[in-house]
């Protein structure tokens, strides 16, 4: 066996293993299902009710295991079978500059992986959504979030990668230094202004109107000294039943988000509990030092990049005989997979670490007991796995599991 075959197989190997992970996970967290809510959280649901957050769980993962199969045949034959030499082949006969075949092979790459995508799309949102009394989104809605998507994806990626062609014709392997410098910004920017620039193109936000919880948030604030000048609320409920909250920003463009699902069903010391945490969030720095880590990780992959970009064994592996930037940029990916997966994990455990802090920050500025409150009925409106497997929270959950909270929250009672 000649050493680009052997390559095609090892990411391969990769593929098919990412694959059979991820199957493996659901279907523990599958088997972790228990006919009893967990210790602490046995008031959470009737025993109807918790037998319909069993029953949803069970749905979403078993769908999620027919999609991803499919995806994952899908992805598996078009490796293996010289797909993407072929559309690389393809682009070449559109046009013969680099960055513009470049970004025709991307483009349609994510266009018809997009399209594939939206027959599963549909099923999620109209039949097991709609089932369980959460989907608020209409088919307009749908198609215009696509549109919307596309658009945007077109004009954010297509720049990025424009930009990363360009460096690489320049400077050659070391493209990553001045990259790293481009992601780097965009990241700032994207973090400092995404509530601003981008979030208004899908949902409207309407500032958090005077009344009595506003005059509670705001005293919340003025008593641990953080300016609240961005309040508001989006209407979450265009799409969802589901209840959420959220900081964005830097500096002066931070924002508190709340979902007017929130807003209209849950109390004023409930809503302010919700924003404790927020704030928590913000006086611990966890989106400043998400942010550091977020470029961290743009770092090393791209340094790593630098060492292989220009092995044209990369696009003999995929079934080409000449070398391409597209080609060596698929392999590098799939090649990256294990690591992507280890960055994800270490991120998650980092995340988790912030949730638990960002809830002692709440419970010790205004009232646990508030929070639990919220944090259940959160829950509770969502119809939550109460009992998920333990690996799995390890590989996927960047939130504790609610019985988890809900223990350290009353530990420090």
């Amino acid at each position: 066996m000649d050493i680009a075959k052997l390559m095609l197989w090892i990411l391969a190997a990769i593929l098919l293993l990412n694959y059979l992970l991820n199957t493996m996970l659901t279907l523990l967290n599958l088997s972790n299902l228990s006919e009893k809510p967990p210790k602490g959280l046995e008031d959470l649901y009737d025993k109807e009710k918790y037998q319909k957050s069993q029953q949803y769980e069970k749905d979403k993962s078993r769908f999620s295991l027919i999609s991803d199969s499919f995806s994952f045949v899908v992805s598996f034959l078009f490796l293996v079978v010289g797909g993407y030499a072929w559309l690389d082949e393809w682009t070449h006969t559109v046009t013969t500059d680099v960055m513009w075949a470049t970004l025709l092979f991307f483009g349609m790459l994510a266009l018809v992986s997009d399209l594939i995508s939206i027959p599963f799309s549909l099923y999620s949102v109209f039949i097991i959504e709609e089932r369980y009394g959460f989907n608020r989104m209409t088919i307009g809605t749908f198609i215009s979030d696509k549109i919307k998507g596309y658009l945007l994806g077109g004009m954010l990626g297509g720049s990025l990668l424009a930009m990363f062609v360009l460096f690489y014709q320049i400077t050659g392997t070391s493209f990553w230094i001045y990259m790293l410098i481009v992601f780097s910004v965009f990241i700032i920017i994207m973090n400092a202004f995404y509530a601003s620039w981008i979030l208004p193109l899908f949902n409207k936000l309407t500032p958090l109107p005077q009344g009595e919880v506003r005059d509670a948030i705001e005293s919340y604030c003025r008593k641990n000294n953080f300016e609240l000048s961005n309040l508001y609320v989006m209407d979450g409920s265009k799409r969802s039943a589901k209840a959420n909250a959220f900081f964005s920003g830097l500096g002066r463009k931070k924002k508190i988000v709340l979902f007017d699902t929130l807003v209209n069903n849950y109390s004023k010391d409930e809503l302010v509990a919700v924003l404790a945490h927020e704030v928590g969030h913000y006086k611990k720095k966890h989106t400043l030092w998400s942010l550091l880590l977020s470029i961290l990780q743009m770092t090393l992959m791209l340094y790593l990049l630098s060492f292989f970009i220009n092995n044209k064994l990369f696009s003999e592996a995929l079934g080409s005989v000449d070398y391409s930037l597209a080609l060596s940029l698929i392999a590098f990916v799939l090649l990256y997979t294990p690591l992507s997966i280890i960055t994800g994990i270490l991120m998650n455990m980092f995340s988790r670490k912030n949730e638990f802090e960002a809830d002692a920050f709440a419970g010790s500025t205004f009232h646990a007991e508030a929070l639990i409150s919220a944090l259940k009925k959160l829950s509770s409106d969502s119809l939550s796995n109460l009992s998920p497997h333990p690996w799995y929270v390890f590989f996927y959950y960047s939130h504790p599991p609610l019985a988890q909270r809900v223990g350290a929250l009353t530990s420090s009672l």
